[in-house]
Formats: structure tokens, C-alpha cells, sequence
């Protein structure tokens, strides 16, 4: 087993967000293990605001778009860090991309040398998931480094009516 350097944080503002990151700063306490910070804009947004672009491109510059919506995710990322980590700050890189999220995340793993992935199972796409399958799902299935599911204990909890 390889020393772990880099985990990579997937965060989508979903409720499950904060407890993804909170899960990923425990694994690092105690370590020099840089911790990346990772959203992705999802592709499908994208290509919606570029269709209505169309009918009002004096009004709707696609990439003026994409550059204030990183911006945006950049800051809230950040005040969430400054609020829950003030003191992990300095070990935690914020990283925000475009692409389709499942494809996204395994191109960050190997772009930013990650050593492990900590992600929720679930998210902000409950219908998308029910059509084409979700996004931790695919990443489980492909990643080339371990992938760490965080679960809310209160939703999940076992009884026998969840068997």
C-alpha cells in the first residue's frame, strides 16, 4: 500500500458537502496530506445556457458565464473552508472544472496525482441518477485509487425495514 500524499474532495453544495469535507480533514489530521477541494460545473448546465445564448447573445457570453460561475463556487468553497477548517486552511487547494462530473473527477484524480477520492453517495442529481446511473457509481467503478463513500448515519440507518 502506497503512502497516501493527496486526497482529492469531491463537494457539489449539496447537504452532503460539508460532511464529505469533514470526513476528509479527519483522515488528514495528524498528516501532511494535501487536501483538494473539487467541484465540477456540470457539462448539461453548460449546453443549456449556451442554447438560450443564442436568442440573446448580446445578453449571455457563454464563457464570461463559466468564468463568474467558477469565481462563484471558488468563494462559496472558500467561506465554507474559513467557517468549518480555519485550521486546515493551509493544506487545502480549491480546484473547480467543467466536464461531465463522473469523467471530471476520474481526469482530476489523475491530473493532481490524487491518492484517494472521498466523495457522497449521493448528491444534487436524484432524477439524472434514476436515468443514467450516478456519478459516485461510475467513479467507484473506474477509478484507478481508492474511493472513500460517505454516508449520512441518520439516513442510512440499518433496521428491518431497510433490509
Amino acid at each position: 500500500m502506497s503512502k497516501i500524499k493527496k486526497i482529492l474532495v469531491c463537494v457539489d453544495f449539496s447537504d452532503y458537502s460539508l460532511m464529505t469535507l469533514e470526513y476528509a480533514v479527519e483522515l488528514a489530521k495528524g498528516t501532511e496530506i494535501e487536501i483538494i477541494v473539487f467541484n465540477v460545473i456540470n457539462q448539461r448546465d453548460i449546453n443549456m445556457v449556451e442554447m438560450v445564448s443564442h436568442y440573446a447573445p448580446d445578453k449571455i457570453n457563454i464563457k464570461d458565464y463559466i468564468k463568474d460561475l467558477k469565481k462563484d463556487r471558488h468563494e462559496k468553497i472558500k467561506a465554507i473552508i474559513k467557517e468549518n477548517f480555519f485550521d486546515e486552511k493551509s493544506r487545502m487547494v480549491i480546484k473547480i472544472d467543467t466536464g461531465i462530473p463522473f469523467e471530471a473527477i476520474l481526469e482530476a484524480i489523475e491530473t493532481e496525482n490524487a491518492d484517494l477520492v472521498v466523495m457522497s453517495n449521493k448528491g444534487r442529481g436524484n432524477l439524472s441518477r434514476v436515468l443514467f446511473g450516478s456519478v459516485a457509481e461510475k467513479v467507484f467503478r473506474h477509478s484507478p485509487v481508492p474511493v472513500v463513500s460517505v454516508r449520512d448515519k441518520n439516513k442510512f440507518k440499518r433496521g428491518i425495514n431497510n433490509i
